[in-house]
């Protein structure tokens, strides 16, 4: 993926050959790619921690809550909530 370790794309005209492509991954000793290398992967789906997120309302009917603040992930996706007080 282009975003991680922030990568940019190369340039898209010219003749470049190398708009997603890597470039040079370093010297040709030794002739392996180094252990840590940045290199292109998967970047996402991380575990996301929200302490700053308030509930508002818990309406026990439709086993829904009303939360107040950001709530990590995309639609439809699962979100685990603990530590209630």
């Amino acid at each position: 993926m282009i975003k991680r370790h922030g990568f940019r794309r190369g340039p898209e005209t010219h003749g470049s050959d190398h708009h997603r492509k890597p470039g040079s991954i370093g010297s040709m000793f030794p002739q392996r790619v180094v252990k840590g290398r940045k290199m292109p992967g998967h970047a996402g789906v991380e575990r996301i921690t929200i302490r700053s997120a308030k509930i508002v309302k818990v309406i026990s009917e439709t086993n829904t809550l009303l939360i107040k603040g950001a709530v990590p992930g995309s639609n439809k996706s699962l979100v685990e909530i603990s530590g209630i007080e």
